[in-house]
């Protein structure tokens, strides 16, 4: 149980859960893909996504050595950033409040992503967020990818929070899962997926009550109706 002493963290994904940028992965991976030769479909694009660079790109070119696959990955992270730069990005609904509440509240708040640091910079440089996040855990940071807990743990750490101190904002079965690995508790946001198993359960997090987070670090939160 939480006290006034007590330090409390909430670790935030970024696409489907602090953002909305799908497209321009999309565009970024079209687009770098086929400067290769290679005609990304739909598809092989959503099976992908969410994995890291470096699998996606031994999938589509078992040939490439690691110095080709480390610069088709970087060219297409510097086509999203560009986009980001270029078109803008918006907050999902919710967002800002929860952000603003948290902060108000002292809960100490983190980036908790796979992504290279670069963009996760971008985003939070683009949508003026750096006043909210105390610390980033990116691609660089960690050795293994969501399901493994390490990028919730590393950005915990940062932050100095001990695991059951903090919550978890995912959209995605791996972050979840990822989440209850490390110890943590986790609102689970329907952005991208169907279903989540997470302690709360939101379409947005506009539906979230006003003490959901102190709820879940309490252990008395339940899950929200879909």
């Amino acid at each position: 149980m939480t006290t006034p002493q007590t330090k409390r963290a909430a670790l935030w994904d970024v696409d489907g859960t602090l953002i909305d940028s799908r497209e321009y992965h999309w565009l970024s991976w079209r687009g770098t893909l086929a400067e290769e030769g290679f005609d990304v479909t739909p598809e092989q694009f959503a099976d992908s996504f969410g994995r890291r660079n470096d699998e996606i790109l031994r999938g589509y070119f078992p040939s490439y050595n690691d110095e080709e696959i480390t610069r088709v990955g970087e060219a297409k992270e510097v086509a999203y950033r560009r986009l980001v730069r270029e078109r803008g990005i918006e907050l999902l609904p919710g967002v800002r409040r929860w952000l603003d509440r948290l902060h108000a509240g002292g809960w100490r708040q983190a980036v908790a992503s796979s992504a290279p640091r670069a963009n996760l910079e971008v985003i939070v440089e683009a949508l003026k967020l750096t006043g909210y996040f105390a610390a980033v855990a990116a691609a660089e940071d960690v050795t293994e990818g969501k399901p493994d807990p390490q990028v919730f743990l590393v950005a915990a750490a940062k932050l100095g929070v001990e695991p059951a101190q903090c919550v978890v904002v995912e959209d995605a079965p791996a972050g979840t899962e990822a989440a209850r690995r490390a110890g943590m508790r986790c609102v689970g946001v329907l952005s991208s997926h169907g279903e989540l198993e997470a302690d709360i359960v939101v379409r947005t997090l506009e539906e979230l009550p006003d003490t959901a987070f102190e709820d879940l670090l309490s252990q008395t939160g339940q899950n929200h109706p879909r």
